[in-house]
């Protein structure tokens, strides 16, 4: 956006590679082409964003491909429901498995649409602003004092009382508890009722989007966007520092001595450890860097790849195309394997979420072949022990752990597909540690920039100080995961430092 404005653009990317988290390479095999990390850009698909570069990108190679059916879960005894892109088929089929359940949905995601400009509005504009003032104000108006307060009051409900308090059927409360933690919450945390209800509106109206070709063709048209406007990009680049004269940032070092200076402003997308750690160092404002040993990181990301040779044969029909399936039983069982997460310990029943990527681009692998993209979003980033005793442990997070846990995880995916292991064409499992070390933002393999707690969210995030994305140094900006409105490829910061250039 800014090279699209006319300014100077240099990008500086630590990684041999351009895009962070949007990674595809051949992980397991020649031929297949695997989703390191990210996968899923329906909030990209559904934010400002992409209205802004949707068609440029595309110019430059961005496609995507889509499903019907976005999302399902799946539990141990072999029931299943699938979330469609009808929601009249989504209701009908809700009400066919407990009376009401249908209509409850329909109510949920109809509360999203009726409430779009309020919570969208807050999700996607600068807090500390006039207009989110102005917003603030014009819907104390329309509800009422009252009624403004009792929206919020309703909006922070955990999740565990939505979905036990709204819907009898317990394959549509397992269908929606995995989603929290793909929040960087849990269905015990303060507000995650209404993420997991903006989750069920997005699916519904825009599905799980994956890139044809892999996540990294979405930095490559990035790249040939921000290129064709006379912008440089230069991997390799490892700023070791942010140079800082009379309290403004005038330009950074690179790690092997080089300054280089900036005409208006440095943008930095890093988490706080990093920003107010070794980027500023001394020159770090005292009450950033107190607040930033205080900043905490959620829980770890575990990914799993497979190469298959063939179609996976779920033993539970009707998930063929689904892009995205949760393996658990329930909100009981997202909050135990949370909770054990969140204490250090492996878990003992991982909630899994598995992608079919060949189901909607089949130019992922060779015909006939196949491909899954497996996320543990709750394992943990730092090791005490297992949950089931039985995986030996020391702390860290090794290779004899890291095959031990994906073990585990490929008994659960056996359990539930016909012939499996005899499929299996090669796996890759990648670690917390692993991630971190592919990306230093994934602090501990934190994937969300940090813990999504309401004290660390919306004017709480990243720091209690913070205003916007500017910092206490002038021109310097902070943006990525750990800035408002937070993880996700919507590109939200982004957008909002660049709109305030403009």
């Amino acid at each position: 956006m800014l090279a699209r404005q006319g300014a100077s653009v240099l990008l500086l990317e630590r990684e041999e590679r351009l895009g962070g988290c949007m990674m595809s390479s051949a992980a397991t095999l020649p031929g297949f082409t695997h989703d390191v990390m990210a996968a899923t850009f329906v909030l990209f698909l559904t934010g400002p964003a992409h209205a802004a570069l949707g068609q440029d990108l595309a110019r430059h190679g961005l496609e995507f491909c889509h499903t019907p059916h976005p999302t399902a879960v799946l539990r141990p005894d072999g029931s299943s429901v699938v979330l469609t892109m009808d929601r009249a088929a989504n209701v009908a089929a809700f009400n066919a498995l407990s009376v009401g359940d249908g209509d409850r949905h329909a109510a949920d995601v109809g509360s999203i649409e009726a409430n779009a400009p309020l919570l969208f509005g807050l999700l996607g504009g600068q807090l500390w602003s006039f207009a989110t003032a102005k917003l603030l104000a014009r819907e104390a108006w329309r509800r009422g004092l009252r009624g403004l307060v009792d929206y919020f009051g309703t909006a922070l409900r955990p999740a565990r009382g939505w979905l036990e308090a709204g819907y009898a059927s317990p394959q549509i409360q397992a269908l929606y508890a995995p989603w929290t933690l793909h929040c960087g919450l849990s269905p015990e945390d303060t507000y995650s009722a209404e993420m997991g209800k903006v989750v069920a509106f997005a699916l519904e109206a825009a599905g799980a989007p994956i890139v044809k070709g892999g996540a990294g063709k979405a930095a490559d048209a990035f790249r040939g966007l921000i290129e064709e406007h006379g912008g440089e990009i230069r991997t390799g680049a490892d700023v070791e520092r942010i140079l800082v004269r009379g309290g403004k940032a005038v330009g950074v070092r690179l790690s092997g001595g080089q300054e280089m200076e900036a005409k208006k402003s440095v943008i930095a997308s890093v988490p706080p450890s990093q920003l107010y750690g070794r980027l500023l160092g001394d020159d770090a404002p005292a009450p950033a860097r107190e607040a930033t040993r205080a900043y905490r990181h959620g829980r770890g990301d575990f990914q799993l790849h497979y190469a298959l040779d063939r179609a996976p044969r779920w033993k539970t029909q009707g998930l063929e195309k689904v892009a995205l399936t949760h393996l658990t039983d329930g909100i009981d069982a997202v909050s135990k394997s949370h909770n054990e997460a969140t204490r250090g310990m492996l878990p003992e029943t991982p909630t899994l979420c598995v992608g079919q990527p060949a189901a909607l681009d089949p130019s992922r692998c060779p015909e006939g072949k196949a491909i899954l993209w497996i996320q543990v979003p709750d394992a943990p980033r730092a090791i005490k022990g297992d949950a089931a005793g039985t995986i030996p442990t020391q702390g860290t997070w090794d290779e004899p752990i890291r095959e031990a846990f994906a073990d585990r995880i490929e008994a659960i995916l056996a359990n539930h597909i016909e012939g499996f292991r005899e499929t299996v064409l090669a796996r890759r499992a990648y670690s917390p540690a692993d991630l971190e070390a592919m990306n230093v933002n994934l602090v501990g393999g934190d994937p969300y920039g940090g813990a999504c707690t309401i004290d660390q969210f919306f004017v709480w995030r990243p720091l209690a100080g913070s205003v916007n994305h500017r910092t206490a140094i002038r021109s310097l900006y902070h943006i990525g995961a750990s800035t408002h409105p937070g993880p996700g490829l919507g590109g939200g910061s982004g957008f909002l430092v660049a709109k305030e250039f403009g």
